[in-house]
């Protein structure tokens, strides 16, 4: 898998392992794959980052494109994740 601003490319990859972790890096959110996909897949996704739409740059948006070239939608909701606590921090010993 190759990610970069305005892309995620994939060959052979399953879409929730590999995918999924690509648009949660594009978002800023977590993202849940609840597509029920299997199976291996060859993916070529463009966007148009935010920052290159406020400079003039057309395109589509992350959420336009995914619809348009995948067929599939991110929705908001609300669903229980694993959540790491640190509550105290020290120092290593010298050992």
């Amino acid at each position: 898998m190759i990610t970069n601003r305005g892309g995620i490319y994939i060959r052979g990859g399953p879409i929730g392992a590999r995918f999924v972790v690509g648009l949660a890096n594009a978002t800023g959110r977590i993202v849940i794959d609840k597509t029920g996909l299997t199976g291996h897949y060859d993916i070529d996704f463009r966007w148009t980052p935010d920052e290159d739409v406020t400079a003039g740059v057309s395109g589509p948006s992350l959420f336009t494109a995914l619809e348009e070239q995948l067929g599939l939608k991110l929705v908001p909701a609300k669903a229980p994740v694993d959540v790491l606590v640190v509550d105290h921090v020290e120092r290593p010993s010298q050992n």
